[in-house]
């Protein structure tokens, strides 16, 4: 069986837009997906809300830099085939980074730290799949309007720069705003619909990078 860390956000999560509550198990998309995969993959859910790529939230309790936990989990997980990236949107949500460019950046270090991390001797690293979120969309939500309304230019320039990426180092990319949209409800998360369709959409992609 192979091994698959899905490493993100509240969209890995299942933040649920409008009640800040979890979307049940069968509905959050690293599950749609591992269904999808009839049993020939154990996909672990690592969503953390808030996550970020590289960069530091000063305003939470919790550590939320992607960069921080990623090698704690390239070494519980091991052995991995395969670890997709689902970040950005918390990147941006800032207006003193609010650039897609800056997210793109921060992909590149962390897929730099899923190629170089020390894995056992018996084991080699993962291929890695990078996912570009869904663009954020206007809410009349008075705390998310605030949070990224600003920012709503720049998460439409994601799938742009993961790509770039994705192209530069050689890894798989996928667009999950082909798939998803944004709920309106708070401009950001996902409904169940959404959310599931992302791990339908990467049924086919995952198979494709594994063999499977």
């Amino acid at each position: 069986m192979k091994n698959i860390l899905a490493f993100g956000d509240s969209l890995t999560w299942g933040f649920k837009a409008g009640e800040w509550t979890r979307h049940l198990f069968d509905v959050r998309w690293p599950n749609v997906l591992a269904k999808g995969l009839g049993g020939k993959a154990h996909v672990i859910e690592e969503g953390h809300n808030g996550r970020t790529s590289i960069y530091d939230d000063g305003t939470c309790l919790d550590n939320r830099k992607g960069s921080d936990a990623l090698p704690m989990l390239l070494a519980t997980h091991q052995p991995l085939d395969l670890v997709i990236i689902f970040l950005g949107t918390n990147d941006i949500k800032f207006a003193a980074r609010c650039r897609a460019f800056d997210a793109r950046m921060g992909m590149v270090r962390l897929v730099e730290i899923t190629r170089s991390f020390g894995y056992l001797p018996a084991y080699k690293a993962p291929d890695v799949l990078i996912v570009a979120p869904p663009p954020l969309c206007e809410t009349q939500d008075e705390f998310f309007s605030n949070l990224w309304n600003h920012a709503i230019p720049e998460s439409k320039l994601f799938a742009h720069h993961y790509a770039i990426v994705a192209k530069e180092m050689g890894v798989h990319f996928f667009d999950a705003g082909q798939v998803a949209k944004a709920d309106p409800t708070d401009g950001g998360h996902l409904d169940a619909a959404n959310t599931a369709a992302i791990g339908t959409a990467l049924v086919p992609v995952v198979k494709g990078i594994l063999g499977i």
